[in-house]
């Protein structure tokens, strides 16, 4: 009596091609568990996804033999949706936009930065910040100085010069100067060439500290000591609340 060999799950035939692979896959991404075709996640050929899924296996997979993918599984639905259907979502925009770009799927990605959320962001405000010197490592020197600042306090504030011009850069020499005489510590934005104003970059400063999870306000520092200009058009405080 001959014995017939034992049924592997589809995943863990991982030894040879994936070109002899039942046209069925099963897949577990983040813990979320999916069913589709290999011909639709294939279905865009240079993207990260189809690269994943062509030749050798380079996968690896869970204790059910389902090819496993560590991403958020939640927005993988839509990715999904849109190798089927070419249907762009209209939920989770922003997060979408993520997955689009790690599986590197071109033509999901630029129809989603047509839509107002990815283009406002990616388009527009990024663009403008691109061009506001050490913009990312000042905000995370007002981070820094917030919490060390931060003991036994409901508040701490962190001084801010945003100056949009040369001539402006110019003018807060001085009051710079005498701040660092008094051992404030100052960050300093810009100057920097585009059409955004300095309230534009304020808010920019507001929404990205808050987005790292921080409650924050600003307001006009007016200063101590007598400067040659308003202070206030180019010095603000802000304010960091820690409960």
């Amino acid at each position: 009596m001959s014995i017939s060999s034992e049924h592997k799950p589809l995943g863990k035939q991982v030894t040879g091609s994936l070109q002899t692979l039942s046209p069925i896959v099963e897949l577990n991404v983040g813990g979320e568990m999916y069913t589709t075709t290999l011909s639709t996640l294939k279905k865009h050929p240079g993207s990260k996804l189809a690269e994943m899924f062509t030749g050798q296996p380079k996968l690896r997979t869970d204790s059910e033999g389902r090819f496993f993918i560590d991403r958020p599984g939640t927005y993988f639905k839509y990715i999904l949706e849109y190798l089927r259907s070419n249907q762009v979502p209209t939920q989770c925009i922003q997060d979408v936009y993520k997955e689009a770009l790690f599986y590197d799927i071109e033509p999901l990605i630029k129809q989603l930065e047509d839509s107002p959320q990815i283009f406002g962001e990616v388009v527009a405000r990024r663009q403008f910040l691109a061009r506001v010197p050490n913009y990312s490592e000042n905000i995370e020197l007002m981070i820094r100085i917030a919490r060390a600042e931060a003991v036994a306090s409901r508040q701490s504030g962190v001084i801010v010069c945003v100056v949009r011009t040369e001539e402006d850069a110019a003018r807060c020499q001085d009051a710079l100067n005498s701040l660092d005489m008094d051992k404030k510590s100052v960050v300093k934005f810009g100057p920097w060439k585009a059409v955004p104003s300095i309230s534009d970059l304020l808010d920019c400063i507001q929404m990205d500290v808050e987005a790292k999870g921080y409650k924050i306000s600003f307001q006009p520092h007016v200063a101590e000591k007598g400067f040659r200009f308003k202070s206030h058009d180019f010095f603000y405080k802000f304010l960091f609340t820690w409960w």
